[in-house]
């Protein structure tokens, strides 16, 4: 029998192994890859977006060949294709948040996802000449572990189908078919002005269909006052989280991934 540890230890342990293995394998720009097989898109068409507003969206076309943005910030692009939350990108020049970009990017097949990711990241390599470096250190996140002996989402075992994971509805959020690294990038966006990413400790490692009411995290110096009645009455995030996926989120002290833009410029000319 092994022996009884402290579940608050516990994951203190796992934090700590998992700052270990962060060091050991940290990222550089993207996958090992030679020229031969280096994956890029075979046409990518950019243009500085004129929208006046701040409406836009950022996916996979449908049939897995390609990527579409519409009225994106760069730094937004560079979060999501690394799976780090914007407020651990720090560097750079002010129009990386400030201006947005339409961007049709296509090749002449389907690919994964994780493949298609891959190619956006060497198209911002080779059509912004962006270069960052990784600095990893010990501080405050979320360690997102099982509240319950089983998590309730539905496991997903569908065919990968390019849909965005994660969408607003009336009544909150509805995930389909959402990987373990998808939801804890996308937890991490909604808690940034906590600036504390969230980390997987569930043990999950399928993907999952489920829904999510919550009323949204606000800044300290904005009053709840301010939501609607609707949204006043649902539960915080944290709550929700608990109650309606059978998972909890923890303040700890773990592996902090700092996203440090060394350059980049405004795209080159298709």
């Amino acid at each position: 029998m092994q022996p009884c540890i402290p579940r608050l230890a516990r994951m203190k342990s796992l934090l700590r192994l998992c700052v270990a293995a962060l060091v050991l394998t940290s990222p550089t720009l993207a996958p090992a890859q030679n020229e031969a097989n280096r994956l890029t898109f075979d046409v990518a068409a950019i243009r500085l977006s004129r929208a006046p507003d701040r409406n836009g969206g950022i996916k996979a076309l449908p049939g897995g060949n390609g990527y579409t943005a519409q009225n994106i910030p760069v730094k937004l692009m560079i979060s999501l294709m690394y799976r780090v939350p914007m407020s651990q990108i720090s560097g750079g020049p002010e129009w990386l948040d400030s201006e947005r970009y339409n961007i049709e990017a296509k090749v002449d097949r389907s690919y994964s996802i994780d493949d298609l990711h891959v190619m956006f990241q060497n198209l911002l390599v080779d059509r912004f000449n962006l270069k960052f470096h990784i600095d990893i250190k010990e501080g405050p996140v979320y360690a997102l572990t099982l509240d319950t002996p089983d998590s309730k989402m539905k496991v997903n075992d569908s065919p990968q189908d390019f849909r965005i994971p994660m969408n607003f509805d009336s009544d909150g959020v509805v995930g389909i078919r959402v990987p373990m690294p998808y939801f804890c990038w996308w937890l991490g966006q909604q808690l940034q002005s906590s600036k504390r990413p969230v980390i997987n400790l569930t043990g999950l490692d399928k993907n999952y269909d489920f829904k999510l009411s919550f009323a949204p995290e606000l800044p300290p110096d904005v009053s709840k006052e301010t939501l609607s009645p609707e949204l006043r009455d649902r539960p915080s995030l944290f709550d929700a989280v608990k109650q309606q996926l059978g998972l909890k989120l923890t303040p700890q002290r773990g592996p902090v991934e700092h996203y440090i833009i060394d350059h980049i410029d405004r795209p080159s000319d298709n």
